[in-house]
This record gives structure tokens, C-alpha cells and sequence, in this order.
């Protein structure tokens, strides 16, 4: 360090006044001056960087955002948001996000190949679309158009994926929701007809058990789980379920590092502890009728000599299922030590009923994840945690919304004829029951849609998709790609050119809609459901739109002009302006209506809401950019209220067995035939009780001997911020991770064997491919099991992103290459957990 002299010297050297006073140090201590306030405005929007779509409010100066935080109003994230939400700013400002529409001018496509894009403006590009889609009209063929969207506004959505496909005529129109969690949804919904993501009242919780999910990095609530945790370590017990050290693993008082897959095998278990040793929950279940704890390992139990209060099936479930599954025999199959399978249960009992089995993908998104979530939710039955305090809860009751008006009359014979075929994605088939609210086939099956598109590659025509990156982000990637290659013409709106993006044919850039474009969104968290608002809070710096609103207005005008006004004739005519009563002439303009029309009962209440105080008008709803309804009433399902058929929890699900008999019935056969097909290991009885089903893997032990897991970085804007340079700075924070890099970690004891160290260069292969990466041995991961962050491997999205963008080279490897194409078929879902692939590992 220069000192003061020279220091001085060199300031005299300059063309500079010498200083009033000789510096006598260059670290002497100055005092602060104050200084004015950073000139600017908090604007109210919501945060899209993952599904529990915090209420934020963005700094804004001079028409652009230069910060975020949480909005002070909500009771969900406390005014705070986590690293998602401040990497808004660099999202919205990514110099490689689409600037303007641009057409395909090299007709081949494939990876690797390059599109030739060039720009073109929004009439020619939306001209090109329309004249597409009237092909298929003139051709009595609508039903060849498919949608499929990925991340989407709760409310605007429906003037897209809820209007498009129905006035046009196609029932090919799919969600991205079973690639993301819906199996977890089969356990509370097949226990007490909910089937919907959970609330958990942490701030009154005791004993938090974090399975398969690492609510501190992703999974919904982070912010308020990052609020609440330090209290529940402080004062309770914190049991992890993971075998990765996530960050709730690092803080807990338990880590079971299980084999993974073998969940319900481990929650049986516990429930087998929690029964003999009489912890289950006397309130809600209900006991012997003479006090008498006749719960014995091994032996049966008369249902008579039970009675149960609030839940159906308790001695069903014991006698089929649990009077076998000791903490001996759990050891065995998931590899997590008897005693502390007792501990545990023992912790859990104990704080009853004021813990919380907080469960994630990690359980569910297996091939036979629906039992293994109902395994591991029904603890909560018997802890007696559900809907009351320091528990597990269902969605509160929030404001209520205005719903779009009806498009019945503009649904023409045409659409009416088509609109109703089969889908692409198989939900229904005799191997797919797709059973989400117990109903067969009315679940999505995202993933199969490719495979549906290879099956008939003349299904679709005319393909249309938002917001979404499915030749990277589904499993069996490479399907997506040959698909995609055989479609004739694919339009994809997205703010940034992905993968899925190469293969289009016409691309048009949307709004980041968190700062870009108008919606209404709902959400819940903390025991309050809220509405919150989405709006342009910054200036638009390139030529872009919203998906769901503005470009569908101009796809409509479009479709008018060339013969087909069904469309535009439902959005100019039944749209009209709560404050003026005015219709839309233009796209912004419908845009803005919409959110108006939607949150109106909200500010403009007719007599006063539950919850915050009133809203004065839509310039105030604008400016405080939410509303949170009332706490969340407890023991909601008590006393008969259950959403199941006996009206009670059911361990013994009349849910499930109603709707697989409906499904043999329609196929003519048994339920166990519907199980063998789907590839569940239940017959009987068994299959209408949660419990434990093996482990499917995909490769032999032989050939592939160590099991892969993925998982999400708390860093990970839903797969969107990859070509953000914080992103890759800061991905460090994830356990066991490095920046600017792709590492799978493995236990040292398996490095050994393999005689591979740390840092070295490596190939990953499962049996439908190979990835590339390095190496990192950490003890974080249990011996036999790789782990892998979700995220890199990119070839396209970006500078950052790729590691060479005009080349195609790929920032390490994308787990999806390797990860195999399955389903857990009762839900539909994608399996993408539970060590269902096998891989071996060499040095590259």
C-alpha cells in the first residue's frame, strides 16, 4: 500500500490542486456525509421465478429496475424474497432475450443445425401464424393444432390455454404441471381429497420433516420457510429425508441419507413405531375401545376393537400393510439405521400434533410415486397434524375473482365436432390412468406428448407453445428433438431463444411478465390466500408481448381478417372496462381490461372483504399490488368434512379403489391386470392402502452401478436463469456445488473404487445416454448415489448459458439426457426422482 508520501506524490504528479491538509494515511477514517435518497419509485408486481409467485415490488428509475423486494404488505414472504427474486434485474435485462419476431429460413432442423433466423416484424410474423392456422381450418382439420404451455399467469392463462384451443376446436392443448409435481399431489388428495399443494402453519411448528425436498432452495414458500426455520431449530426438531445434504440437511438435527426410492418403505416404518409404541394422534384417529394398545409387530388386529374418529381404514392399513414393517426390516430396504428410525418416530410423536411432514417431488416423481406419496402423507393422519395448529393445511380461502366471461356462443359446429378427440398424451389408456382428483384420465401427462407426436407424426400440424423449453427440461430429451423435427410448423413465444426454440419455425419474443406485462396472480402461503398484481412496471426496452393477452388479441385480428372471427369477436365484444365500461381497441389496452376485469371484486367490492383493508379503486389496488383474504380457519376437514367418500382421512383410500374399478370397467379387466400394465408391484387389497412398492430401476447393477439423483438449485428461476452471470457466480451456494461449472458429486468411498479423484473430467451414462462433466467427491452424498444439480448443459440460450452459443457446446450436461422417459402412471406425472436411473461413471 502507498504510503502517505508517496501517496501524496502521486496526487501532486497529476494535473491536480495538492491537497488543503497532507494525507497522513490512505485508510484515515472520514466521516460519513449524508446523502440523498435514490430518486425513484416502488412498484408493485409478482415475482414468476417459481410457483409460489411472490408479491414483490420492484425499484424502478427511470423507466428501468434496479432492484426487488418482497411487497411489505404480504403475510407470505414477510416483505422478502429469495435469491430468485433479485435476480429479476438480470432476467428482464438479459442482452440475449429475443428483441423481436424473427422467421426460420433454413427449412432443415435437428440439433445442430442452424435456423438461419431473421427478424421480421409482428404483422408478418403473426400474418404467417394465421394463415397456418386457416389451413387447417379450410381443411376440417382443427383439431391438428396443439398448445402446450409452460409457465403461466393463474388468471390470463385462460384467455389463451382456456379459450384458444375450445373457439377454435382442438382438445390437444396440455400443461407443463406433470413434469413439475404433480405426483405429491396423489398423497393428500388419495388421504383426504386434496389435491392441491399444502400450507404449513411454521411458525407454531415443533418437529419439521423435510422429505424429499429442500424447502430453504426450492419447492414453493422459500421466503417464509427462510423466515420461520431459525424458530423451528431453535425450538423444536428438524428431520431431513434426503440422500444429498440439501440445506435443510446441513441445519437439521436428523439427516437420513435414505436409498433413494425406498421412501414408503421408511415411512412405513415410522408409522409401525408410532402405532406399537401407542404415539399416533388419539384426538383425530381414535383408540381401542377398551384403552388396550393392541398394535403388535406381526400380529393381526380385529377392525371391531377400533374405533376411529376422524379417519377410515387405520386397522385396514396395519393388517395389509404395516404390522410387518419394522424399523429391522426398513433398515434393510432403505439403508437408514433402525435406531434412528425409532429416534425419529419418537421426535415425531412426541411433538404431535405439531409436526409437519413436509413432502416434495423427491418422494413422489418416481415411477411408483403415488404410493409412496400416500405413504409418506398419511404420517400426518396419524400425527393428527392435519389442518390444525403447528400442522399441515390445505389452501386457505382468499379473495374471490371474477371469472372471463363464458365462450360457449362463439364455439362454432366445427369446433364443437373436434374440439373433443383423443388426446396426444395417452391420459386414459389402460397403462395411463392419469388418475388426478380420483378421476381416470383427467390428468396431464406433459412428457408423453412427444411420444404421442411419434406415434402419428400427422397429429399436429400447426404446434404453439409459451414459456417453455420441453427439449430441455423433459426427460428423454432426445424424443423431444425428433419429435420437434417433424413438425411442420412450431411457433414458440418465449423471452429467450432455448432449445425447443432451434426447432421453430417462427418465433415471437414475450414480455418478462414480472415486470413486462399485465395479469392477475393467486397464490397462498403462511395461512393466507392471496391476489396479487402483475403490471408494466418498467419501460419496455425491445419489441415484445404478452403471450396470453396482447398476442392473442393480434392473432385474433389476424384470424378475423382471413375469414375466422370467433376469436376476436369474443374478446372485443365481452371485454369490457370495470371503471368506463369501455371495450378494448387495441392490445395493451385488453391486456390491462383483463386484470381489471379479474381482481374488480376485489377493489371494487360491493361489501366489504374478509382480510386486508378495503381497496380504494384499481389506481390503489395498482399501487399496493395486493390482497390477503383472511387466516386460514383450522380443523377445516374435521367432523365429517373430508373431501373422500366416507367424508373422513382415509389410510383405507375409497378414493383410489372407486376410481381404478371405474378404470378396469372401462377396459373390461381387474384392477390387478390395470396395476401389472401400469407397472405397479400391488394386487389387491393392498393397492387401496399407502404402502411400500420397489424400487423400478432402469439399468442393471452390473452395468450401471450407481443411481442417479437430481436436484434444484435454490438459484434455479424454474430453468430460466442459467444465462444470468449470477446464476453461475453464485452457484456455489448450493451444497457441494462450484461456480461457473457442472460437477456430479459422489461419495469419496466410491471415488476410490473407481480409482477417480476429485476435479477429474467425467462421463455420466444411463442406458439412453451420456453426458459430460467433472467430478467432485463430497461426503454429502450416500455411498452408491451420484447427485447432480438440474440446470447446465445448455447448447442453446445464451452466451452464458452454452459454454459456446454459435457452436452449439454445452455448458456441462443436461441431466435429461440421461435421466429415462417413465411415468408414475396413476398420476400421470414425469419420473424424474427415487434413483430410477442407473449410470456408470468413467473418466472421460
Amino acid at each position: 500500500m502507498a504510503s502517505g508520501i508517496s501517496a501524496g506524490s502521486l496526487v501532486t504528479g497529476c494535473a491536480m490542486a495538492p491537497p488543503a491538509k497532507p494525507i497522513h494515511s490512505a485508510l484515515i477514517p472520514r466521516q460519513a456525509k449524508p446523502c440523498s435518497p435514490a430518486v425513484g419509485d416502488w412498484v408493485a408486481s409478482t415475482c414468476q421465478g417459481c410457483t409460489q409467485w411472490c408479491a414483490i415490488q420492484i425499484f424502478v428509475q427511470g423507466g428501468r429496475a434496479t432492484r426487488v423486494r418482497g411487497n411489505p404488505l404480504s403475510k407470505t414472504n414477510h416483505g422478502y424474497v429469495c435469491p430468485r427474486g433479485h435476480m429479476i434485474p438480470q432476467q428482464m435485462y438479459d442482452p440475449d432475450r429475443i428483441k423481436t419476431p424473427m422467421k426460420r429460413t433454413n427449412p432443415l432442423k435437428g440439433r445442430g443445425i442452424d435456423p438461419k433466423f431473421v427478424p421480421i416484424s409482428w404483422d408478418e410474423a403473426l400474418n404467417t401464424v394465421a394463415d397456418k392456422m386457416m389451413e387447417l381450418r379450410k381443411a376440417g382439420e382443427p383439431e391438428k393444432l396443439t398448445y402446450m404451455r409452460g409457465r403461466y399467469s393463474p388468471t390470463s392463462t385462460n384467455l389463451l390455454y382456456g379459450t384458444l384451443p375450445k373457439v377454435w376446436g382442438t382438445g390437444n392443448y396440455f400443461s407443463h404441471s406433470a413434469i413439475c409435481a404433480e405426483a405429491e399431489k396423489m398423497g393428500p388428495g388419495l388421504t383426504q381429497g386434496f389435491f392441491a399443494y399444502r400450507d404449513y402453519d411454521l411458525a407454531n411448528t415443533n418437529c419439521l420433516v423435510a422429505w424429499g425436498c429442500d424447502p430453504l432452495a426450492s419447492n414453493r414458500m422459500v421466503p417464509n420457510m427462510m423466515n420461520q426455520f431459525p424458530g423451528i431449530v431453535k425450538r423444536g426438531t428438524v428431520i431431513a429425508v434426503d440422500p444429498r445434504l440439501s440445506n435443510v440437511a446441513a441445519k437439521a438435527h436428523e439427516w437420513l441419507p435414505i436409498s433413494p426410492g425406498t421412501d414408503g418403505a421408511l415411512a412405513g416404518a415410522i408409522a409401525h413405531v408410532l402405532l406399537t409404541e401407542g404415539l399416533w394422534n388419539k384426538e383425530f384417529v381414535g383408540d381401542f375401545k377398551d384403552g388396550k394398545n393392541l398394535f403388535v409387530a406381526g400380529q393381526a388386529v380385529d377392525e371391531a376393537a377400533f374405533v376411529e374418529k376422524e379417519t377410515h381404514g387405520l386397522v385396514k392399513w396395519w393388517n395389509l400393510e404395516l404390522k410387518t414393517q419394522t424399523p429391522v426390516w426398513a433398515e434393510k430396504e432403505s439403508l437408514i439405521p433402525a435406531a434412528q428410525i425409532v429416534r425419529v418416530a419418537r421426535a415425531m410423536g412426541k411433538a404431535a400434533p405439531k409436526t409437519v411432514v413436509y413432502m416434495g417431488p423427491g418422494v413422489a416423481m418416481t415411477p411408483r410415486g403415488t404410493y409412496a406419496a400416500m405413504a409418506v402423507y398419511a404420517l400426518n393422519g396419524l400425527l393428527g397434524s392435519v389442518d390444525v395448529e403447528g400442522g399441515v393445511w390445505q389452501s386457505p380461502s382468499g379473495p374471490k375473482l371474477a371469472d372471463f366471461p363464458k365462450v360457449d356462443a362463439y364455439i362454432d359446429a366445427l369446433a364443437k365436432e373436434k374440439g373433443h378427440g383423443k388426446k396426444l398424451d395417452g391420459r386414459g389408456a389402460k397403462d395411463m390412468p392419469a388418475m388426478m382428483n380420483a378421476k381416470p384420465g383427467s390428468g396431464v401427462v406433459t412428457n408423453n406428448v412427444a411420444n404421442g407426436m411419434l406415434k402419428d407424426p400427422g397429429a399436429v400440424k400447426v404446434f404453439i407453445s409459451t414459456w417453455s423449453n420441453f427439449a430441455f427440461s423433459g426427460t428423454g430429451t432426445q424424443r423431444w428433438e425428433k419429435a420437434l423435427t417433424k413438425v411442420p410448423f412450431f411457433v414458440h413465444m418465449v423471452p429467450n431463444a432455448s432449445e425447443m426454440t432451434m426447432f421453430a419455425d417462427i418465433v415471437l419474443p414475450s414480455t418478462f411478465n414480472s415486470a413486462e406485462g399485465w395479469s392477475i396472480v393467486t397464490n397462498m402461503g403462511n395461512g393466507y390466500a392471496y391476489a396479487s398484481v402483475q403490471q408494466g412496471a418498467v419501460k419496455r426496452l425491445w419489441d415484445v408481448k404478452q403471450e396470453e393477452t396482447e398476442v392473442m388479441w393480434l392473432l385474433a385480428e389476424k384470424l378475423k381478417a382471413k375469414g375466422f372471427a370467433n376469436l376476436f369477436d369474443y374478446y372485443s365484444t365481452e371485454f369490457k372496462d370495470p371503471e368506463t365500461g369501455k371495450a378494448p381497441t387495441t392490445a395493451l389496452e385488453f391486456s390491462e381490461i383483463a386484470a381489471k376485469m379479474t381482481s374488480a371484486p376485489i377493489w371494487e367490492a360491493k361489501e366489504p372483504l374478509k382480510g386486508d383493508a378495503p381497496i380504494n379503486g384499481w389506481a390503489d389496488f395498482k399501487k399496493k399490488g395486493m390482497f390477503s383474504g383472511p387466516k386460514y380457519t383450522l380443523k377445516k376437514g374435521w367432523g365429517g368434512k373430508f373431501n373422500t367418500p366416507t367424508k373422513k382421512f382415509e389410510f383405507y383410500s375409497e378414493s383410489l379403489k372407486k376410481g381404478l374399478l371405474e378404470h378396469a370397467k372401462k377396459y373390461e379387466t381387474t384392477v390387478d391386470d390395470i396395476l401389472t400394465v401400469s407397472g405397479y408391484v400391488a394386487r389387491g387389497e393392498v393397492a387401496f392402502v399407502p404402502h411400500y412398492e420397489t424400487v423400478k430401476r432402469h439399468g442393471s447393477l452390473a452395468d450401471f452401478p450407481l443411481t442417479f439423483i437430481d436436484y434444484k438449485s435454490r438459484l434455479n428461476r424454474e430453468g430460466r436463469s442459467q444465462n444470468l452471470p449470477w446464476y453461475q457466480e453464485f452457484k456455489k451456494v448450493d451444497p457441494g456445488d462450484v461456480s461457473w461449472g457442472d460437477v456430479v458429486k459422489m461419495n469419496p468411498l466410491d471415488g476410490a473404487k473407481l480409482g477417480l479423484k476429485n476435479g477429474d473430467n467425467v462421463k455420466i451414462t444411463s442406458m439412453i445416454g451420456t453426458i459430460s462433466c467433472q467430478l467432485k467427491l463430497w461426503e454429502g452424498v450416500r455411498p452408491g448415489t451420484v447427485a447432480k444439480c438440474y440446470g447446465q448443459g445448455h447448447w442453446a440460450y445464451g452466451r452464458v448459458a452454452a459454454k459456446d452459443f454459435a457452436k452449439g457446446i454445452p455448458r456441462g450436461g443436461n441431466n435429461n439426457e440421461i435421466l429415462v422417459d417413465d411415468y408414475d402412471r396413476l398420476s400421470g406425472a414425469t419420473a424424474r426422482n427415487g434413483g430410477f436411473t442407473g449410470v456408470r461413471i468413467q473418466k472421460a
